[in-house]
């Protein structure tokens, strides 16, 4: 698998923007020719069953081409599926309980939105950390954007990859690299672009 360490923008493939479910693999192959490093599988009120079959097939695309997939919230989908990882939330599982529930060695991820819960997520043995929102997005309404002040701040702060995520896109992520951002996740960027691939090569060419 590509090391995390190399992983530069992060594709989320989230069933709330996603109307029909049997668009995910088209989806997971776009991302994977567009050059996106590192997928996640987000599907909030899907039920494990459904997500794990889901994550199976996803995998089948990611795999070949040696792409990361992180499945979000739910642990125990890698206990079934061989993905690469899982990604939990403040309000979810411990990174320990996560890796305790895949029952083996995995990437875990955690978000986080403030310094304070950057550091506490390195200290809590995370693999990488998503920081934001950055910038005011609906995929997390009720999240307060942090802005770009921090984000210097944390790169010097934190020594695990740190991806910035929250209304993230082509127009505004030079600012966010401007602030010091190495890595950057793209959620309805990714999914409403007129071609998918052309906005993440796009995408990959600014962070390079």
């Amino acid at each position: 698998m590509r090391a995390l360490r190399d992983c530069r923008l992060y594709g989320i493939i989230d069933l709330g923007y996603i109307p029909r479910v049997r668009d995910c693999s088209r989806i997971a192959e776009q991302m994977v020719t567009g050059g996106v490093d590192f997928i996640q599988l987000r599907g909030k009120g899907k039920s494990i069953d459904e997500l794990v079959n889901l994550a199976s097939e996803i995998h089948e695309i990611t795999a070949p081409s040696s792409t990361p997939l992180i499945v979000n919230d739910h642990a125990e989908i890698a206990a079934q599926v061989p993905v690469e990882g899982v990604h939990v939330g403040q309000e979810d599982d411990s990174v320990l309980l996560a890796r305790q529930k895949a029952g083996r060695d995995l990437i875990v991820g955690k978000s986080t939105h403030n310094l304070a819960q950057a550091h506490a997520a390195q200290g809590e043995g995370a693999d990488y950390i998503g920081f934001g929102p950055i910038f005011a997005t609906p995929t997390k309404p009720d999240y307060k954007p942090i802005g770009l002040s921090d984000i210097g701040q944390v790169h010097l702060d934190v020594g695990v990859p740190i991806f910035c995520i929250g209304g993230i896109n082509i127009d505004n992520l030079q600012q966010v690299i401007d602030a010091g951002a190495k890595r950057v996740v793209m959620v309805s960027a990714l999914l409403k672009a007129h071609s998918l691939v052309d906005y993440a090569r796009c995408a990959t060419d600014m962070l390079a």
